[in-house]
């Protein structure tokens, strides 16, 4: 009978622990990554900005204009990185004559924000910025650029105005594939199953529901040219999940798996080949304006 009593108090206290452990490891998660960023590098020709999502929560970013009718970039990073984690892509997109626009997401850098939600709330910077786009260069054709959150971010924003192209990178078709990937690549197999144990905590720490996560729901409302890259060793994100996110979306698309990239800044790792790639998906999509272009009158004829 002791011995009995014994198992129940020791069961009750193992689960009681790893509930705590689980609801510790969601909320340092969600927690924000906040550091100071500082001004533009020269290199770049940007000046720092401040925008104001419809929550109220400031942004910070950079923007490098570009020559007229190049377009202009929105570039968003990855979880609890920073608008830096994009410069290599906008010094990019400034040697070909292209605007760029770099901005912290809401909880990250030198922005605002109480708590990361893989790209929810993130999503109404990617409307405030696309909005800033709108007023500073009307004329440019638009395109975004995200990294995993930033992908996510884009996917899920809505109302966003227009676009001409959208580059996802490394992006999680649902938070909890995202979140059993994750567990299974730090813990083993076995632990995928506990990701509901932390999605259930998602509603009481961060005021939303898992099912509002599910970018793979969503990306076929882009309607815009797609292309689609991901690592062909990424285990955060498979290239099976990958395949089924560009499955879902609609034409024109394309996807590139890079050789033997995890999930790593691709740029960095395979720089050649996606300067080339992406340079060329973009060129075909941005060059000319989207403005009328204004007529000469027509010379007066005297009879």
């Amino acid at each position: 009978m002791r011995r009995a009593a014994r198992f129940v108090v020791t069961l009750v206290v193992l689960i009681a622990a790893g509930c705590a452990i689980l609801w510790f490891t969601a909320k340092q998660l969600a927690a924000p990554a906040f550091r100071e960023i500082g001004p533009p590098p020269p290199a770049l020709q940007a000046r720092q900005i401040q925008l104001l999502t419809a929550d109220d929560i400031h942004v910070s970013g950079w923007w490098s204009p570009g020559r007229p009718g190049q377009g202009a970039v929105l570039l968003l990073h990855g979880v609890r990185g920073d608008r830096r984690q994009m410069l290599q892509r906008a010094l990019l997109l400034h040697r070909q004559g292209r605007g760029a626009l770099l901005i912290d997401l809401p909880s990250h850098g030198e922005s605002g924000g109480a708590a990361i939600t893989f790209g929810l709330r993130e999503s109404e910077a990617v409307v405030a910025a696309l909005e800033f786009l709108d007023r500073e260069a009307p004329c440019e054709r638009r395109a975004v650029i995200g990294v995993s959150l930033g992908a996510a971010s884009t996917v899920l924003a809505k109302d966003r105005p227009p676009l001409d192209a959208v580059v996802l990178e490394s992006m999680y078709p649902t938070i909890d594939e995202a979140f059993a990937d994750r567990l299974k690549l730090h813990l083993g197999e076995w632990a995928g199953a506990l990701s509901p144990l932390l999605l259930v905590q998602f509603p009481l720490q961060l005021g939303i529901s898992p099912q509002a996560l599910r970018p793979i729901d969503h990306i076929a409302e882009l309607r815009a040219p797609l292309l689609v890259i991901a690592g062909a060793r990424d285990q955060h994100t498979t290239v099976a999940e990958t395949r089924r996110l560009y499955e879902t979306a609609l034409e024109p698309k394309a996807l590139w798996i890079v050789p033997g990239a995890a999930h790593v800044d691709l740029l960095d790792y395979a720089p050649e080949d996606y300067a080339t790639r992406v340079s060329a998906f973009l060129a075909d999509r941005l060059a000319g304006t989207r403005c009328a272009v204004a007529r000469a009158p027509a010379p007066l004829v005297t009879p």
